[in-house]
């Protein structure tokens, strides 16, 4: 099997490719001639179908040869092909949020949004170099935001560099709420996904123009006074009070 490269995220084709896509639906693999019976199109249509699948990598080739003939190709749909054709999941995704929203106790909550934005946030970790400067990866990391459709700026002028994400990424999940969470759950994913702690230091939801993700060592360093110089008998409280302040809600 000729296995092509992972597809890109950007999945949109043509009806007429997502006929034949749906023709692959079986997992069975498919040379021209058959195509053509089941499409009832001509062969030259369908080379044409088939040539664009393979660049957008949805479908797989097989090739093989019989004797001293000339080889022939058969195709199949794979992983990132069936994603085009299956059943939209946004009504699913809408109700699992919901529900774990829904859960009363709040470490169990707690949990259950930190184990699925370390999920999240370390499918995009591996695609960034950890041992770049802070602000390359978090250029990379909005080049793989925008690949999703998230729009999203790094601004570079001060000590560090921020974040921006001028609208939410799942409108549906939060819209019309007050409510935090999938702020909170993006402030989680983008932490995991830099290998560095940031904090919301803006939100749209407060009135904000956008919503900012700032290292936390920046966050601390403007958000909280200059610290008075303490008597060493109280150094050990101010520092464990530090920690807890520096917590992410």
């Amino acid at each position: 099997m000729i296995n092509q490269p992972p597809a890109t995220t950007d999945t949109s084709v043509r009806d007429v490719d997502r006929d034949l896509l749906v023709a692959m639906r079986d997992g069975q693999t498919a040379g021209i001639g058959e195509l053509t019976q089941r499409l009832q199109v001509t062969a030259t249509a369908i080379r044409q179908r088939i040539e664009r699948l393979l660049e957008a990598r949805l479908i797989d080739r097989e090739k093989s040869v019989a004797g001293r003939g000339r080889p022939t190709y058969h195709y199949c749909i794979n992983d990132a092909g069936r994603q085009v054709i299956g059943a939209d999941p946004s009504d699913l995704v809408q109700a699992m949020w919901e529900e774990i929203l829904a859960i009363e106790d709040p470490q169990l909550r707690d949990l259950m949004l930190q184990r699925v934005a370390e999920r999240l946030g370390r499918e995009y970790a591996a695609q960034l170099d950890d041992e770049a400067p802070l602000d390359e990866r978090m250029q990379r990391l909005s080049a793989l935001l925008a690949s999703r459709r998230v729009s999203s700026d790094v601004i570079s002028s001060g000590e560090l560099p921020v974040l921006d994400i001028g609208t939410c990424p799942f409108p549906t999940l939060a819209d019309g709420t007050n409510d935090h969470s999938m702020c909170r759950l993006e402030e989680k994913v983008l932490s995991e996904a830099l290998g560095e702690q940031l904090q919301l230091s803006q939100c749209r939801l407060d009135g904000d123009a956008c919503c900012q993700f700032s290292p936390a060592e920046q966050t601390a360093s403007t958000d909280q006074p200059q610290a008075t110089k303490q008597p060493a008998s109280s150094n050990h409280t101010a520092t464990g009070s530090h920690h807890a302040n520096g917590k992410v809600g």
